[in-house]
């Protein structure tokens, strides 16, 4: 009775066994690091029912994003450095606009986002769609970084904060925000219904 109980524990522990090695792991992968990268883009943002447009920079510890849309956005810009927020509109500086204050908050957890992982030697995540999402947590709420093949910012998301950023059109520049000597192909991500995927794309210098 006593080797009939073994066995069957035996069988028992095999069969769990079998069915937890069957469970594909997570696709976990790494890449090269180019969040440090200075860079334009243009930028879509969604927040909620707001939806706006704009061209996004970045070079070293300085952020700045000047809208195109909506109408009660267009031509505002925001910068973001040391910690401080400036708006202006044409050259005039002034207070953030309501209009704009989602937005401020949004790329406030962005740049932190960046900033944190940028420090890392290499970007781990889980492949998707030729892209690397990069999972992480803030005061604001669990996020996850988007970064292409080359491992540059492509896309943010904060789904409990119902937001969604993406990137495209990137153009890597030098320390001084000037576009690079030559043409750089550089792989960007596109937003499409079902996912966030990437394309590689030639970008001449102007």
């Amino acid at each position: 009775m006593k080797r009939l109980l073994t066995f069957a524990a035996a069988a028992a522990l095999s069969a769990q066994c079998l069915v937890s090695c069957s469970v594909p792991l997570k696709n976990d992968s790494r890449r090269k690091n180019g969040l440090g990268n200075s860079f334009t883009a243009n930028a879509s943002v969604t927040i909620d029912k707001l939806k706006a447009e704009g061209k996004l920079s970045h070079s070293g510890g300085e952020w700045d994003i000047e809208f195109t849309a909506p109408n009660t956005l267009s031509g505002v810009r925001l910068s973001f450095a040391d910690g401080n927020v400036e708006a202006s509109y044409k050259g005039l500086s002034f207070s953030v606009p309501q209009s704009a204050v989602p937005v401020k908050a949004m790329m406030t957890e962005l740049i932190s986002a960046v900033e944190e992982n940028a420090a890392k030697d290499e970007l781990t995540g889980e492949e998707k769609d030729d892209t690397l999402r990069i999972s992480g947590t803030l005061e604001a709420g669990n996020y996850t970084l988007i970064v292409d093949g080359e491992g540059n910012l492509c896309g943010f998301e904060m789904p409990n904060n119902g937001l969604t950023m993406s990137f495209t059109d990137m153009m890597l520049t030098g320390g001084t925000a000037e576009p690079t000597s030559a043409p750089e192909e550089v792989t960007v991500c596109v937003t499409t219904t079902s996912s966030t995927a990437a394309v590689t794309t030639t970008t001449a210098a102007a």
